[in-house]
């Protein structure tokens, strides 16, 4: 078993921005877009799990 030396190798990272990115297009395409507010606290939330998973590591 190869040793990680960057977050990026991370499965749970490589999971967590499949996820954003997911809540990013339906936040986009669905009637969310009309609601700016929410719209962007959930991208925002979406991005902040990979943000903390590359802190912590």
């Amino acid at each position: 078993m190869a040793a990680i030396t960057r977050f990026e190798d991370l499965e749970i990272w490589q999971e967590a921005r499949k996820l954003s990115k997911e809540i990013i297009f339906i936040a986009k395409s669905t009637k969310l877009n009309r609601d700016y507010k929410l719209k962007e606290q959930i991208k925002d939330s979406s991005g902040s799990v990979m943000y903390t998973i590359a802190e912590r590591f």
